[in-house]
């Protein structure tokens, strides 16, 4: 941190009441290796994620952002955090000076990126360029992206580049139109991973400018050093991106004001749970965790219409990160579900990955269904006979392999499919146990029936002589020979995996698997086998990371496993393996994911594993007891069924690296029975003390 942003801390934390829980979070943890986190300045599940934008050199570029480049081709307003696929970078400034402008081979007008110079904070981001003559200062508000350039020179200039974009994006259509000698507005609109993605800014700058050919703008520096820029976006006009900032800077459009704003929306953010830690490396990764899982969604919605949200990883975010917002974001879950709803209206089925206004259908099954599910089995959703409308309508589409379900009553390998087909069948089998609950509980008792049934889709690739779930063809028959450590990059029966880690793909009905085994003894048998086996995977298969064994805690489909041994009888060995995959996987510094971060999936993972808690059945399910990392957690929450803020606190009594077994637990002073407690139980607030022992 620089003195001066350290100075302007301490000021803030002066005029503001309680922690800075902002100070705790380390934005650089997971911005190099696999991690593809953003960097950069944005407000809790705001619409700007206003940032640095590198050149696409590829994978480990997909935010925009690899801590390992040197080279900044600007600063977008638009950025992915944690994806296995690159996309936006809309609306990208980079102030210069004319007299150093320089260009990369592509014909790129780049800056240099020193770490030593630079600062990333919730809400804020700072570049010191001395190659280009100026220092730059970013934050952001919900629409609006702020900018300070402190430019060496008499004459400055800004590019603002509308064709540069990142991964596959590519701009079909661009406009900058100048309003004035202050103002500019335009579109920018693209294809890649989202087909038809529609941006529209609105900039308005501090000094009058000249010029605006190919986008360079022109400004007299001469006396004044500084130059301030505010940048709105809105997903539907350049009327609307006007307005944007207009409430934004409701309160004013002062610099400092504005950085302070962000971070205290971070800090109201990250307040929501407050924890003791073992040590203050402990401290930063679970504050770090919290800031990265309240990226995104993002905001897509004007601020004159409802709140609407987009760029849904629904098939990572279903496992942890949605289960985590229904406990600190009630009130946000609420405007999810309502743009779930909004998106099946007009497109005739719930998201599966959402991204600006487009359907990009990334990733097997129907998470949509399996989250909406959830919201309304908690309170979150209050129409839900028009939720399980939805829910039945996505379960019935004859698309990415629900077709052969329908005719043949399960995804042969020899279909319509001839990849993936395990994979995507047992996601479904998830979502139709969704579809059967909200029936249930809506008293449709032949529908809940039948999808109930359906759910249990996974039994039919059960082989119990191999014990892994496998490939079937139409005849019945598997798919031979059988290679369970085989994971070949979309040319598999497994979605970035392996048999040995999708056999375990059975979260809502973990005794039904344990049944397939042939019971307890059996089932623990393979599945400590899973975190001790080793074999060839092959060499197609990047998105298999953060390995214990044949356990692959870097990709989504693993995060439930270890909390399978509570069900099983086995705590312990939960508590074992939870500790682990904390400890080893989950460290500081750029390298400090163990794989994409997956828009907060793997950030709430760790959270919720913290805090010693974790919703093993996604859908409405329990909250198993793991093995907290904290000392003591108190979440602030409020009670959907009430209305009414309440606490509930966590006491983990010597908790510490060698106690990690929990010996007993008791809920509001009375022994808990159960390895879980309800989604109910903990809204209403309470105490929950678990006594921590080395056996």
């Amino acid at each position: 941190m620089n003195k001066s942003f350290a100075l302007a801390v301490l000021l803030l934390l002066a005029s503001c009441s309680g922690p800075d829980f902002a100070s705790f979070v380390d934005p650089i943890i997971g911005s190099d290796g696999h991690g593809h986190v953003f960097v950069g300045a944005s407000v809790p599940f705001g619409m700007v994620q206003l940032g640095p934008t590198q050149p696409t050199r590829g994978w480990d570029w997909c935010s925009g952002y690899a801590y390992r480049d040197s080279v900044v081709l600007g600063f977008s307003h638009t950025h992915l955090s944690g994806t296995g696929i690159g996309d936006l970078g809309d609306i990208c400034f980079l102030p210069f000076n004319p007299s150093k402008r320089k260009y990369t081979s592509g014909g790129h007008l780049y800056g240099r990126l020193d770490h030593a110079l630079e600062t990333v904070e919730p809400g804020y981001y700072a570049l010191s360029m001395p190659d280009l003559g100026v220092d730059v200062r970013l934050t952001a508000g919900t629409y609006t992206g702020y900018h300070e350039y402190t430019f060496k020179s008499d004459t400055s200039a800004v590019l603002v580049d509308l064709k540069l974009g990142i991964g596959w994006d590519r701009v079909t259509d661009y406009k900058i139109e100048v309003i004035d000698d202050y103002s500019i507005k335009g579109y920018r609109y693209s294809t890649g991973w989202a087909e038809d993605q529609k941006v529209y800014f609105y900039a308005i700058f501090s000094m009058p400018f000249t010029g605006g050919d190919e986008g360079i703008f022109f400004f007299d520096t001469s006396t004044q050093k500084k130059l301030y820029a505010a940048v709105s976006l809105s997903p539907t006009s350049e009327q609307k991106a006007i307005d944007n900032l207009a409430y934004d800077t409701r309160k004013g459009n002062n610099f400092e004001k504005n950085v302070a704003f962000a971070r205290g929306e971070w800090n109201k953010a990250l307040g929501k749970i407050k924890v003791k830690p073992m040590d203050d490396a402990q401290r930063q990764i679970f504050y770090t965790s919290l800031y990265h899982s309240m990226i995104a969604p993002s905001r897509f919605s004007d601020a004159t219409g409802p709140e609407r949200y987009t760029v849904f990883s629904l098939w990572d975010a279903y496992r942890a990160a949605f289960p985590l917002y229904t406990l600190i974001e009630p009130e946000r879950c609420r405007n999810f579900a309502e743009s779930f709803m909004d998106i099946y209206e007009s497109g005739g089925e719930l998201p599966v990955w959402h991204l600006w206004g487009n359907e990009t259908y990334c990733m097997p099954g129907n998470p949509g269904v399996i989250i909406m599910g959830d919201l309304v089995l908690k309170g979150l959703y209050d129409e839900p006979e028009k939720a399980l409308e939805a829910m039945f309508a996505s379960s019935k589409t004859r698309a990415r392999g629900q077709q052969d379900i329908l005719d043949y009553g399960f995804i042969p390998y020899d279909g319509s499919e001839p990849y993936e087909s395990v994979s995507k069948a047992l996601e479904f089998a998830v979502s139709y146990s969704s579809v059967a609950k909200v029936a249930e509980l809506l008293g449709h008792a032949y529908l809940a029936s039948e999808y109930f049934e359906k759910s249990k889709l996974y039994a039919r690739y059960f082989d119990a002589e191999s014990g892994f779930l496998r490939a079937k063809a139409k005849d019945g028959s598997f798919r031979c020979p059988l290679d369970p450590f085989r994971a070949e990059h979309q040319r598999d029966d497994y979605t970035e995996g392996n048999a040995w880690q999708w056999t375990f793909m059975v979260p809502h009905d973990t005794k039904g698997l344990i049944e397939l085994f042939g019971g307890e003894r059996k089932f623990l048998c393979k599945l400590d086998s899973l975190f001790v086996a080793e074999g060839d995977m092959g060499e197609n298969h990047d998105d298999v990371t953060g390995l214990i064994g044949q356990y692959a805690h870097g990709n989504e489909p693993v995060h439930h496993v270890a909390y399978m041994y509570n069900v099983a009888g086995k705590p312990e060995r939960c508590a074992e393996v939870v500790r682990n995959v904390m400890d080893s996987l989950y460290t500081t510094g750029p390298e400090g994911l163990c794989g994409n971060e997956d828009v907060g999936q793997m950030s709430a993972w760790y959270v919720l594993s913290a805090l010693g808690i974790y919703q093993l059945d996604p859908c409405g399910g329990d909250f198993y007891i793991g093995s907290p990392a904290v000392r003591k957690a108190v979440l602030n929450l409020t009670d959907p069924s009430t209305g009414k803020k309440t606490r509930f606190t966590i006491v983990a009594r010597g908790n510490s690296p060698k106690n990690i077994y929990v010996k007993s637990a008791r809920l509001n002073g009375k022994a808990l029975e159960t390895p879980f407690i309800s989604y109910s139980q903990i809204v209403k607030g309470g105490r929950l003390v678990l006594e921590m022992g080395d056996n």
